[in-house]
């Protein structure tokens, strides 16, 4: 269901991690002193909108699935792609983006199947995040979507060489734990539907690390990265839609109208700003950190389900949301654990002189 600096994805990976440094938005320059601020209003800005775009985005897909009965995911995928052709094309063809030199350079073969790539990691994402959501509770598919940062560590280390503070491996700990726990306090476990979630998981980790690398090494503009992952992405989604969906046969509700066009309008709109959002996050931080970020939509996710479909959360579900939040609180302050670890063992040491 946006720009690019060029520094190492992080050793230092995200805030998504590491110190600030050139990017597409903020390039090698001399910037003036009342410039200084500005890098931090915009991860601010972008980190809010993609939390809020975020939350919406799960509810609406799971009203749509849940309350209209609407039984065709991949063609919803098909629809936000379309909409995001749509809505990007005009910005990039009457030049009302402001391209960096380096962001309008035409892009080489290579990129161009890294690009590609990203667009099937991307369909396959979300077709399986929808798949799964049409199975199982939103408070359940969340608590799933905790455990990105772990692949995406592995991911990071796998393909990109990154090497990270042993603390972060640590927290992933009881972000993992706060899952599996969650897992095993669902009231309504469905075995297909967890299958579909992890592999969209899996995908999500992924895709970060793609879209890291085409915004950081590649140094192609948000805006354009989605208009150009659209396209492919569009053609996919809606293809595997009229293979896979044109046999299911919708029983449409009897309190059925026409809000329902509305909020798939919505989901469209939102895809969209969630997408661009995510860019920019990545750009300004890293693969890991917004996945870590994004386990903060697990409480307005969670009271939504609460509050718009009746979900039901045991003692565990409970003590898994507190594990995973215990654990992004660990992750974002590892520097200062070690920090006061350092300055510790110095102390001792100067004592034992």
């Amino acid at each position: 269901m946006c720009v690019a600096p060029s520094r190492k994805d992080e050793v230092v990976m995200e805030p998504n991690d590491g110190a600030a440094s050139a990017s597409v938005l903020e390039p090698k320059v001399v910037i003036p002193r009342n410039d200084k601020r500005a890098p931090t209003i915009y991860i601010i800005a972008s980190v809010v909108l993609w939390l809020v775009t975020g939350t919406t985005i799960s509810s609406l897909n799971k009203w749509i699935f849940a309350v209209y009965n609407f039984k065709y995911p991949l063609l919803l995928s098909s629809f936000h792609m379309l909409t995001a052709i749509l809505l990007d094309y005009p910005l990039i063809r009457f030049g009302l983006l402001n391209l960096k030199a380096e962001e309008e350079v035409p892009l080489n073969a290579n990129a161009r199947f890294k690009v590609f790539l990203l667009s099937l990691t991307f369909c396959s994402s979300i077709a399986f995040g929808n798949l799964g959501l049409s199975c199982v509770q939103l408070s359940f598919a969340q608590m799933i979507y905790t455990t990105t940062p772990i692949f995406t560590l592995a991911l990071s280390k796998v393909f990109l060489g990154t090497r990270h503070n042993t603390l972060k491996y640590t927290a992933m700990v009881p972000i993992c734990l706060g899952a599996c726990f969650s897992i095993i306090g669902e009231v309504q476990f469905d075995q297909t539907g967890c299958f579909y979630l992890f592999a969209s998981t899996f995908l999500r980790g992924l895709k970060s690390i793609q879209q890291s690398s085409l915004l950081k090494e590649e140094k192609i503009h948000s805006v354009t990265l989605l208009y150009l992952m659209s396209i492919p992405s569009f053609c996919i989604l809606f293809l595997a839609a009229i293979v896979l969906e044109s046999g299911v046969i919708w029983e449409v509700p009897p309190d059925c109208d026409n809000r329902l066009w509305l909020f798939i309008l919505l989901s469209c709109v939102g895809s969209v700003l969630y997408n661009l959002a995510s860019f920019c996050v990545i750009t300004f931080t890293s693969a890991v950190t917004i996945h870590v970020l994004g386990n903060l939509n697990i409480v307005g996710n969670l009271v939504l389900s609460r509050v718009l479909f009746g979900s039901h959360l045991t003692v565990l579900s409970y003590m898994g949301i507190g594990l995973t939040l215990a654990g992004m609180f660990m992750y974002h302050n590892c520097e200062h654990f070690a920090y006061w670890k350092r300055l510790c063992a110095t102390k001792k040491h100067t004592k034992t002189q």
